[in-house]
């Protein structure tokens, strides 16, 4: 089988598509043809090492894991023994941000992982777009008690996670402002947003509205820029470590000083956000945001285009062929 390999922490060109043995499952295990999957931050952070943190998971010296990939979706093409969830033949689809080396035409995965039948009305892009980002964005809304009426503003409503946010956030009934550019102005606004910021001309931590929330999905901003924003015991969440790791250290602070808060958000029970996923995208009610597709063996690429931190919502690797 094809697949993209690495034996070390590096840049992008680390990467080469190399055929390799094709793997066997065990008796715990399916076989997947990978038909989809992505390249997101944390693949970004699994082939870099950076941040040092994420070595904990993956390998300290140079990554346990020689195929990259956290993600995928495709079909079942073989079962070991004893398994009875899965049959030949079904749609699958998973994500684990430790590494499930999804890219390469083929995987398995143990049963027990984060592995679902794929939603009846999803295509493999779409569930596979579906995975990383809304796992995080569920993982910011379940560290709040978010209720309907309640007002968040989204800084990075055309990232991933930021773009995933606000679809969850309008199906529990939030009021919800989205800060983007100019040319993806009407793409959020057709998410059912109340309000949409371009950030190219107005600086949204300088406008009127408080907020019960800020969710800073792109981890550009900080709390002390948004503070202002917030309402008395509104939080500030974020999907990066910001400057010197603030964001680890300021919810411990910000518990014992003043009324406004820093949360961060640890993501946890992958299993259970998939499942909430396919909820959603069977009731039409969740749409991933797909930026470009390109192929296995332009994988280099689209993990030059990610880093360069110019995509919106979602790069998709297809395998199909």
């Amino acid at each position: 089988m094809k697949a993209a390999i690495r034996y070390q922490y590096g840049p992008p060109q680390e990467l080469s598509i190399r055929e390799v043995p094709q793997p066997q499952p065990k008796a715990n295990e399916i076989l997947v043809r990978v038909y989809a999957t992505t390249v997101n931050r944390t693949d970004c952070a699994v082939l870099t090492g950076w941040p040092l943190a994420i070595r904990a998971f993956t390998g300290f010296r140079k990554p346990k894991l020689p195929i990259p990939g956290t993600d995928f979706a495709g079909q079942v093409e073989g079962v070991g023994q004893g398994v009875k969830d899965f049959k030949i033949g079904d749609r699958v689809w998973g994500f684990n941000d430790n590494g499930l080396e999804s890219h390469a035409q083929y995987l398995c995965i143990a049963t027990s992982g984060n592995v679902l039948k794929m939603p009846e009305n999803a295509s493999y892009e779409v569930a596979a777009a579906s995975a990383e980002a809304a796992h995080y964005a569920i993982n910011f809304i379940n560290k709040l008690k978010v209720t309907p009426g309640q007002k968040v503003l989204v800084n990075g409503g055309t990232g991933a996670i930021g773009s995933a946010s606000i679809q969850i956030l309008h199906d529990l009934g939030v009021q919800v402002t989205a800060v983007c550019g100019t040319k993806n102005v009407e793409r959020i606004q057709a998410f059912g947003v109340e309000k949409v910021i371009d950030f190219e001309k107005e600086d949204f931590t300088q406008q009127g509205e408080s907020y019960d929330y800020v969710f800073d999905a792109v981890g550009k901003s900080t709390f002390f820029k948004c503070k202002r924003l917030l309402k008395p015991g509104g939080i500030y969440i974020s999907s990066e470590l910001g400057p010197w790791w603030q964001n680890l250290y300021l919810p411990l602070l910000t518990r014992i000083f003043g009324s406004k808060k820093v949360v961060f958000p640890i993501p946890f029970n992958i299993k259970a956000s998939l499942e909430y996923m396919k909820k959603l995208i069977e009731a039409g009610q969740f749409k991933p945001l797909i930026d470009r597709t390109y192929p296995l063996e332009k994988i280099s690429e689209a993990f030059e285009y990610v880093g360069s931190g110019q995509k919106i919502g979602n790069v998709i690797i297809d395998l199909a062929d």
